[in-house]
């Protein structure tokens, strides 16, 4: 027999067969019949459904109380990628769907938003992060992006009045350990700029080692952004690569939205110059096959770094480039990324400040510059020692 117990505020609460308590509540009447409209909830404890039910019975009293959607997870997540991501970058907006695909549906899916609590979201992270017999753990930072996502899709439901609260902020996430920076050493520098020759790749990483650019945005570098008599390199958008039916290579916004002016080393800009010449020295050899720029007017908008035909450089292909270079220099295990790193590192090691560091590198902020390179540098430390000891010995 099903035992009722009076509940703290309006409703009944009763344990039923299967083991698991119920509360039902009144949420007003039908208007056609004039009888109650009634709900329930569910859970493991009756402490768990009493604390439910109070809570909800005070948002009735108040004029707060959201009816419970019967909407799956699955079917929001459509709405929310299609019809709230327009704000958004399309590699922002390709990542959320390959995410809400690759991992939430597949675990939360059919659940009904309702549905939704801390403890089930906080059971399928820790699931992520064990992995099983057919999928790979995920790292603490990848579940932390996945929890962001959902986190975010939760938010505009909760927005819309489709849930009463955001279960998925309740949860603990993982610790994330930031990953040691491994720029190249001063010697594997020189050894690189030793072999890379001066085509268009060799090119490239020179470049890109001296000004910390990303590699997208190298990649959709153009002569325009050049200017040789001011000493100015403009980056102000990046070569995306898209699948053929999403337009295939895309020009887009950067990173962080904010154009920003480099004054290179008089060294990069030497290097361009020489590599214009060299350009305009393999067009020539290419003949009809060229199929850069085909006039000088075009030229001047053209891509910076090209292959013997004139293509900009396909990014697969130049990590391939690079990482060959990085086995003879003996950093096999170096990405093209590392140079971005080992840029930041040699110019706060050569006294550059980090407020110009991060204007170089595009960072939002100098306090994110900072926790990324500012625990790195031995050589760094030792110089700042040795600036004290000086300050000391002058007392």
């Amino acid at each position: 027999m099903l035992r009722k117990k009076s509940a703290q505020g309006a409703g009944t609460i009763r344990k039923r067969k299967d083991g698991r308590w119920e509360a039902r509540y009144t949420t007003g009447f039908d208007p056609a019949t004039g009888k109650q409209i009634q709900k329930s909830i569910y859970g493991k404890t009756q402490k768990e459904v009493r604390e439910q039910l109070t809570q909800i019975t005070a948002e009735l009293d108040d004029g707060t109380y959201i009816e419970p959607s019967k909407m799956t997870l699955e079917a929001w997540t459509t709405i929310w990628l299609e019809d709230y991501m327009f704000d958004k970058k399309w590699s922002t907006v390709n990542h959320y769907k390959y995410e809400v695909e690759s991992h939430i549906v597949p675990a939360l899916g059919r659940y009904q938003l309702s549905q939704l609590d801390p403890h089930l979201i906080q059971s399928f992270y820790n699931a992520l992060l064990r992995g099983n017999s057919s999928r790979r753990p995920l790292s603490p930072k990848t579940v932390r992006n996945i929890h962001g996502i959902l986190s975010k899709c939760l938010s505009v439901a909760v927005r819309l009045g489709y849930m009463r609260h955001n279960p998925a902020q309740l949860v603990t996430l993982p610790r994330v350990e930031r990953k040691e920076i491994q720029p190249l050493t001063d010697t594997q520098v020189a050894a690189m700029l030793s072999i890379v020759g001066d085509d268009g790749y060799g090119t490239f990483i020179k470049v890109v080692l001296f000004t910390g650019l990303r590699m997208a945005e190298a990649i959709g570098l153009t002569w325009d952004c050049v200017d040789f008599d001011k000493r100015r390199l403009i980056i102000k958008r990046q070569l995306q690569a898209r699948k053929m039916d999403e337009g295939g290579y895309t020009f887009s916004s950067l990173k962080n939205d904010r154009t920003r002016v480099i004054v290179p080393a008089p060294y990069v800009l030497d290097v361009l110059k020489a590599w214009r010449q060299k350009q305009t020295e393999e067009r020539l050899k290419a003949g009809w096959e060229w199929k850069g720029w085909k006039n000088e007017q075009e030229r001047q908008t053209s891509f910076v770094f090209t292959t013997a035909m004139g293509t900009h450089l396909c990014p697969r292909t130049t990590y391939d480039h690079f990482k060959e270079f990085a086995a003879q220099v003996g950093a096999p295990d170096a990405r093209v990324h590392d140079l971005r790193h080992t840029y930041a590192v040699l110019s706060l090691q050569n006294g550059d400040d980090v407020k110009t560091v991060q204007g170089n590198l595009g960072h939002a902020t100098a306090s994110f510059t900072l926790d990324v390179y500012g625990h790195i540098s031995e050589r760094m430390k030792e110089d700042s020692a040795n600036r004290m000891q000086k300050y000391i010995e002058g007392l």
